[in-house]
């Protein structure tokens, strides 16, 4: 009981450090998951207690962004959970079509396979030449490589199989170049994507959205911080927008819950009201 108080101390100062030095501010993420990332820091840092990592950082800067990639979550896959992709192809995107331009926020973007996934959609939609997204992340090196588009040939079966279960009309292969062990998206899905570093905690408006994508970020955040993104979300919708959240997600315990209404409860698919 005595080590395990100590080591909540150490994170407590830890995070302090980060958001006095740096201004990343991590306090209001989930408790038992920022231990376990802060842990695994201090084993790949070669630390033995988690004081020894905040001092190794706090006197190496240089060191930032391999400890913002391991505190962040950059995991996804392309058309992860395709009924979501279903319900936003039938449901959402038919819906899109009455406004002249359409702005996309896709909130933290991690390495892109959902951003990739949405412009497929658009396409596909006929709604890409007059769409733009805005693909964001707090992470820098999560956003340099969701810019490339490179993922992992392993993970092309996969996304294939997600892609048709979500709807596709084509072949996923019709959107890539495969060379080797990696698949490089079409250059022509990027035409309308704006890859930006944008903090959820700290940062305000992004842009005036008409679809919002967040798709599991929010369980990572404690109640407070879920509460301020989605006032964020709220702020940022048109009204009428769409907010789409990830499946273990709810907005029903927030203060913003009454600006939304639920579209597809199941794929978690709400619309800001329009009061």
């Amino acid at each position: 009981m005595f080590r395990s108080s100590i080591e909540d101390i150490e994170i407590e100062l830890f995070v302090h450090a980060l958001k006095r030095r740096f201004g990343h501010d991590f306090s209001n993420y989930a408790p038992a998951s920022l231990k376990r990332r802060v842990r695994l820091l201090a084993r790949q840092f070669k630390c033995d207690h988690i004081s020894d990592l905040a001092s190794k950082v706090l006197h190496n800067p240089q060191l930032l962004p391999d400890v913002i990639a391991g505190l962040s979550v950059p995991v996804s896959e392309m058309f992860r959970d395709p009924p979501v992709f279903r319900a936003l192809r039938d449901e959402v995107l038919p819906r899109l079509a009455s406004y002249p331009e359409i702005n996309i926020w896709q909130a933290g973007c991690a390495f892109g396979q959902e951003v990739y996934s949405l412009a497929i959609l658009l396409k596909e939609a006929g709604l890409y030449e007059r769409s733009h997204i805005y693909a964001t992340d707090f992470n820098d090196v999560a956003l340099a490589r969701a810019q490339e588009g490179i993922f992992a040939a392993r993970d092309a079966k996969l996304y294939s199989r997600n892609y048709q279960e979500g709807g596709g009309t084509r072949s996923l292969s019709d959107y890539y170049h495969a060379r080797y062990e990696f698949i490089k998206m079409d250059e022509s899905l990027k035409e309308r994507i704006t890859f930006a570093n944008h903090n959820l905690v700290c940062d305000s408006v992004f842009c005036e959205a008409h679809l919002i994508i967040c798709r599991n970020v929010l369980i990572y955040f404690n109640d407070e911080l879920q509460d301020h993104v989605l006032k964020l979300f709220s702020d940022s919708l048109v009204r009428g927008g769409y907010l789409c959240i990830g499946n273990r997600e709810n907005i029903q315990f927030s203060a913003s819950a009454t600006d939304f209404m639920a579209i597809d409860r199941q794929s978690r698919i709400y619309r800001r009201m329009p009061h």
